[in-house]
């Protein structure tokens, strides 16, 4: 019977297997999640502890010995067969459960309130929601899926458009006044506008399109998410700039409303993504199509005429188109 304690250490051993794939000391140490001088000094421990060079090194890489090539086959195969066999403890394709990453602002004002919906269509499904700032690595990562914001090109994946971000900027009714209208754009230097950190740029884009390229805002606070922002517009801190779509409950109950008709579509949209080679998915699928039936769904989120006129009459004013 062999003995395990004859073997070197097994993060030697995988160190050894990563730098022979990618004679690569730097790919290599970042499929390892170390530094390339961490890498290898495990690899000198074991030619040190093996009594044998395994690698040549130079300026241009490395370069298997005659030894590196005679084991590297066998470790290799050996690490593949582990990965396969811890494998077997994941739940099994008929648990069905589907990974999905996203941004936490996404996550909570755009798919929760509807994912019910969804788990009454699809009661074999278990959807787990992870949510990063971070684009997450469908190979280093336990995710199936992701919603991305972006143009839609990322190599390797497929991206299934849902739809276009919009861009309009909200406030609770009750900040409005009759000495405080908000009838006009550039009635915004009188108040607070609201920031994500996150997106920095969404109000200049905004006044931008609506010709205020020159505007310059007497009040700003910055949140750290596009969440609190909204937060922090409905208990009535100011005017946020937002896609209506994240904020329908609010809108929808009239805790906000859209003081302005300017709507700006983004050149942007939300995308679901995922690798190529599970496009055949059948849990994918399902999110897929369930997704784009919710992603044409109208939501009623049009600013009520008669709120607007009620509390920008005292100016003779109204909503610009």
């Amino acid at each position: 019977m062999s003995n395990i304690n004859a073997l070197p250490p097994l993060n030697a051993l995988k160190a050894f297997a990563a730098a022979g794939k990618h004679l690569n000391l730097t790919a290599a140490a970042k499929e390892m999640f170390v530094t390339p001088s961490a890498l290898s000094h495990q690899i000198r421990g074991l030619e040190e502890m093996l009594g044998i060079k395994l690698f040549i090194r130079s300026r241009h890489g490395l370069k298997l010995t005659d030894a590196g090539r005679q084991i590297l086959p066998g470790i290799s195969e050996a690490f593949d067969q582990m990965s396969k066999t811890m494998a077997l403890l994941k739940p099994g394709k008929d648990s069905q459960t589907l990974t999905v990453s996203m941004l936490s602002t996404f996550a909570m004002r755009w798919l929760i309130p509807r994912l019910s919906r969804f788990q009454q269509l699809h009661t074999n499904i278990d959807v787990r929601i992870s949510t990063s700032v971070e684009l997450v690595s469908f190979e280093s990562n336990d995710v199936d899926c992701a919603i991305r914001f972006g143009a839609g090109h990322w190599p390797g994946l497929a991206a299934i458009r849902l739809f276009a971000e919009q861009l309009t900027p909200v406030c609770s009714p009750s900040l409005i006044t009759t000495e405080k209208p908000l009838n006009n754009p550039r009635n915004l230097e009188a108040f607070t506008l609201l920031h994500a950190r996150l997106r920095p740029d969404d109000w200049r884009i905004w006044l931008n399109a609506v010709g205020l390229s020159d505007f310059k805002a007497q009040h700003e606070q910055v949140y750290e998410t596009r969440n609190f922002a909204i937060q922090a517009a409905v208990d009535g801190l100011g005017v946020a700039v937002i896609d209506p779509s994240l904020a329908a409950g609010e809108i929808e109950s009239g805790r906000l409303i859209q003081p302005f008709r300017q709507t700006l579509t983004g050149e942007n949209a939300y995308y679901l993504v995922y690798p190529e080679a599970h496009s055949e998915d059948p849990s994918i699928i399902a999110l897929q199509n369930w997704l784009l039936e919710e992603s044409t769904e109208p939501l009623a989120f049009d600013t009520d005429d008669a709120i607007l006129a009620s509390l920008n009459d005292s100016k003779g004013g109204a909503p610009c188109p």
